[in-house]
């Protein structure tokens, strides 16, 4: 497994969006800083939270020149029927065979009421315009994660 390290250059990805589209992590470079976070399965309690509350926040988010891309290894059928269901206003991406989580590092072993799997391990990487890993947020609370992107941003400028 990959592991990403704070200053090095973001692994490069390219996957499909919710709505079909081809997005790159190239796209941004030299425009947006990117918030690139990490969730197991669209349409669950946690993940549900997580996205709420960076819908709720992408003006905030934009004001600091920033976009969010959400990847899951979620199918890209499930990701729309996720960004309608919750009205989500920003880019969700589906790695189902989990390569871009292996790249970053978060794909891994967990642990769920007794049982060992593999999956995506929740994680939060901010990336800035030069396409450097500018911070990385392995452990991330969902009720707060939109306000601790926010923060580390701000303290980032």
């Amino acid at each position: 497994m990959a592991s990403v390290k704070l200053g090095n250059l973001a692994p490069a990805f390219s996957l499909q969006d919710q709505n079909g589209n081809k997005v790159s992590i190239k796209d941004f470079r030299d425009k947006k800083n990117v918030v690139i976070y990490f969730y197991p399965k669209a349409m669950t309690p946690g993940c549900k939270v997580q996205a709420c509350g960076i819908r709720d926040s992408k003006r905030k988010l934009g004001n600091l020149d920033t976009v969010t891309l959400g990847i899951s290894p979620d199918p890209v059928v499930r990701l729309k029927k996720f960004e309608e269901k919750e009205s989500l206003n920003f880019t969700l991406l589906s790695d189902e065979d989990h390569s871009v989580a292996e790249k970053y590092g978060v794909w891994g072993l967990k642990k769920f009421m007794g049982k060992e799997f593999m999956g995506v391990i929740r994680s939060t990487f901010v990336v800035n315009k030069e396409g450097r890993i500018a911070f990385l947020m392995p452990k991330v609370n969902t009720k707060t994660h939109h306000e601790d992107v926010l923060n580390v941003l701000k303290s980032l400028d």
